[in-house]
């Protein structure tokens, strides 16, 4: 009979063993060029992200052997620039009666030169998978943030707090460091499914205490029915509670993805265990963007990653043997009292050759020479004050049956992405506000194979989708109805930086 350890190694061998096996046998289409992906099979939430020993490391939900969420292990990447990713063995794998259907969602954290990983066990009681479960806090620990061995001790949590608590759902543990303690924010809801958050403290990683209830949605408001994947940090002299948001309906141009994700602003009074707060904003305007995770690294700024898909929604790779992708990192900062989300200034390693153009005059459609792809970066300053309505229309097909189209009003200063004839896929129209007194409109847009990110007004806004062109769909057409003109257009060719074997 196998002994814990080995138990977990006999996995982790089977899991790495069948990737390799099979990762030749993906097809290509989909798979995208500068985005972390898993190498086969399914990948979810960013789990972990740390920077360890000089280097930064990025864990993710993971079922390795087909495209579909199930058995979830920790797939594992490191990179020395948050570009270029090393895909590592798979960290993490259900292997003990209290992980036994799952290792979920956690963090990491260094602690005396080792890297200690939080995570949820998961166990199915029965069938129905809302219903039917038991959830733990478990610790994993490791020298050299690669090989991991799972703690002789775990659960370290076991149980939910009495109380007003759900006894089933009660996941997600995100850590940090605070003077000598360690504290612990967990995903929760309600007994009558209200979203929360709980709040724990350790002074060593193993033994923790309850501390209270930092936040809880309204009965009845649109609160959402679970918060998952909280996260909490300082921003800027505040306090910034991130967190995904089941459950909450539409609001004019926001949340109307099936769940959410958002942050609140305030102070968290760490006696106590309450966060003042205010009301929740959205991170991402877009269709595919969720799980956000963030992490300070050596230089002091704080980091977020996100899974670039949305649960329940078509995806087509899945035909191809794998399924989701993260975003790219992206650098948050306090301004004005709202976050701004900037792309991470090592991604200009990716640029290749640039073309440029200025005081471009646009009355109906235009094309540019060399403004073409489906692997680049452009940056857009357009002046549509004398527009209706004005923007650009990407990976355009040459029939133009297939297009994705980013739209500038000017008077309802809002900015609409439609994704109607994106070509397979999930199509829908999203819509984000800015702030534009003068008709003007910063784009800084990056597309790789089968996903777009948009950030709007330097990081005011930003709108993530996942697309799924055919591979001759890239053409880039400029539009107006009334007149814009291009300010400034420059587009640069984005070099690979996910190997493929």
């Amino acid at each position: 009979m196998m002994g814990k350890v080995d138990m977990m190694g006999y996995t982790l061998t089977k899991a790495n063993q069948f990737i390799q096996e099979k990762k030749h046998l993906l097809q290509t289409e989909y798979r995208l060029n500068y985005h972390l992906m898993s190498e086969y099979g399914w990948m979810n939430d960013p789990n972990g992200f740390c920077f360890f020993k000089g280097e930064y490391h990025l864990f993710y939900q993971h079922h390795p052997f087909t495209p579909f969420w199930e058995d979830i292990h920790w797939g594992h990447a490191k990179s020395t620039d948050l570009v270029h990713w090393t895909v590592l063995p798979i960290a993490l794998a259900p292997s003990e009666e209290y992980d036994r259907d799952g290792c979920f969602s956690g963090s990491a954290i260094e602690k005396d030169g080792m890297l200690y990983l939080i995570y949820t066990g998961n166990q199915w009681t029965g069938s129905n998978r809302d219903t039917d479960l038991v959830q733990a806090q478990c610790l994993a620990v490791s020298t050299d943030g690669i090989r991991f061995d799972k703690w002789p001790g775990n659960p370290i949590i076991c149980e939910a707090p009495e109380g007003d608590i759900h006894p089933h759902h009660f996941r997600d543990p995100k850590v940090w460091q605070r003077g000598d303690q360690y504290y612990c924010v967990l995903g929760s809801r309600t007994q009558e499914h209200v979203g929360q958050i709980l709040l724990y403290k350790s002074a060593d990683l193993m033994n923790w205490e309850f501390i209270g209830i930092p936040a809880q949605g309204d009965a009845a408001g649109n609160s959402g029915y679970m918060w998952e994947c909280p996260d909490l940090f300082q921003l800027g002299g505040s306090d910034v509670l991130v967190m995904s948001p089941q459950g909450i309906k539409p609001e004019a141009e926001k949340f109307h993805n099936l769940h959410q994700a958002g942050y609140m602003l305030g102070k968290l009074d760490y006696h106590t265990g309450k966060f003042e707060h205010g009301p929740l904003e959205m991170l991402d305007y877009g269709f595919d963007f969720y799980a956000p995770q963030t992490m300070e690294d050596g230089q002091g700024r704080r980091i977020m990653i996100a899974w670039m898909a949305m649960w329940e929604s078509e995806m087509p790779e899945q035909a191809h043997g794998w399924a989701g992708a993260m975003t790219i990192p992206r650098q948050l900062s306090l301004e004005q009292g709202h976050i701004r989300c900037r792309p991470i200034p090592e991604l200009t390693k990716l640029r290749g050759g640039l073309t440029a153009y200025e005081d471009i005059v646009v009355t109906d459609e235009l094309t540019l020479e060399g403004i073409t792809g489906d692997c680049c970066e452009m940056e857009l300053i357009l002046d549509a004050s004398e527009a209706t309505s004005a923007g650009i229309k990407l990976r355009v097909s040459e029939g133009k049956n297939e297009q994705t189209v980013i739209t500038f009003s000017p008077q309802d200063k809002t900015v609409t992405l439609d994704r109607n004839r994106s070509g397979r896929g999930p199509g829908g129209v999203r819509k984000a506000p800015v702030q534009s007194d003068n008709g003007r409109l910063q784009l800084r847009i990056f597309v790789d194979r089968s996903s777009i990110e948009v950030f709007l007004q330097d990081g005011e806004k930003v709108m993530t989708a996942r697309i799924y062109p055919g591979e001759k769909s890239t053409g880039i057409t400029l539009f107006a109805v009334g007149v814009m003109k291009v300010i400034r257009l420059h587009k640069w060719d984005l070099h690979k930086s996910v190997e493929e074997v």
